[in-house]
């Protein structure tokens, strides 16, 4: 289903005196077309505004975008129904693909082939079993605290309820003019309890030269700030979730996981999961002195 937005310039007046104005502002609405009544009156509840006396609209404008989440808008009063549909968030991994620029590529060979498996077997019955040499950073991974912080909590450590099951908070940034996001991006959501999947739309050069390069990212204050407010897991549709610049210090994955908040990095598909109300599943594998695992991270969101 195709989510619809307006942008439009506003002149508010108030009943006790005083006035606001807009230019240009975006709101999600509810389908493609929007009385300018209807409009104004989104507008007055997204911004909790009281004794307004008259709203002039001017320039509207509606297109085809996710909706963000405006506050008394459609995405944020939408309730899940008892049919969900699944929605891919990871990349396919591959034999020879470069996930973060410099790390090595996963490798795929037999151990047994169909072939050789006949003369272990009954006759009629084969098998094949395949081997992978990867890094833990490959396609779509979950960091657990061990991979910032000597002593903290591996893969086998995290918590089921930190990856799996998750209410997500999906934040739109898809057209930011600057690369950090900052808090003021994030205080309009309610995160406590959440995953929080920042959607940049960077996955659009995935397995390209621009993949690794002016990539968004998520600032210190901003990483404290989802701490702070009770974030369970942040993830990211970019090469990472820090400015990676050579030898830079890493405050996104220092605070989060010193704070044990899982990072999901290399996520795509984050454009078709509305802005609230999907449930996020991404456990990584088990593994005993282990940090960064390669995950299927999928949503399951109403249909």
């Amino acid at each position: 289903m195709t989510d619809y937005r307006a942008s439009f310039d506003a002149d508010i007046t108030f009943a006790n005196g005083g006035g606001l104005q807009a230019q240009g502002f975006r709101l999600d609405i509810p389908g493609e077309t929007i009385a300018e009544p209807d409009l104004a009156a989104l507008f007055v509840r997204h911004l909790g505004l009281l004794m307004v006396d008259r709203v002039t609209l001017a320039n509207v404008e509606v297109f085809a975008e996710p909706h963000k989440g405006s506050r008394g808008g459609p995405a944020a009063g939408a309730t899940g129904g008892s049919e969900t549909r699944l929605v891919e968030l990871n990349h396919v991994i591959e034999a020879g693909m470069t996930t973060y620029p410099g790390l090595p590529a996963p490798v795929i060979r037999p151990h047994l082939t169909f072939e050789a498996s006949r003369s272990v077997y009954a006759a009629g019955t084969e098998f094949a079993m395949d081997i992978i040499e990867m890094i833990g950073n490959t396609g779509t991974y979950v960091d657990a605290p061990s991979h910032r912080w000597a002593g903290g909590a591996d893969l086998s450590g995290v918590p089921l309820e930190s990856v799996a099951d998750l209410d997500t908070v999906v934040v739109r940034l898809t057209g930011a003019a600057e690369r950090g996001i900052e808090p003021l991006a994030l205080a309009p959501f309610d995160v406590a309890g959440k995953a929080v999947l920042l959607h940049t739309g960077w996955d659009r050069h995935w397995r390209t030269d621009a993949y690794g390069i002016d990539a968004p990212f998520l600032s210190g204050a901003a990483a404290q700030h989802l701490v702070d407010a009770g974030a369970r897991l942040v993830g990211i549709d970019s090469v990472n979730i820090d400015n990676a610049v050579p030898g830079g210090d890493r405050p996104a994955h220092s605070i989060l996981l010193a704070a044990g908040v899982p990072v999901l990095e290399h996520l795509t598909g984050l454009d078709q999961l509305p802005a609230y109300g999907a449930r996020l599943h991404a456990a990584p594998l088990r593994i005993r002195d282990f940090g960064t695992s390669p995950v299927r991270a999928y949503a399951i969101i109403p249909a």
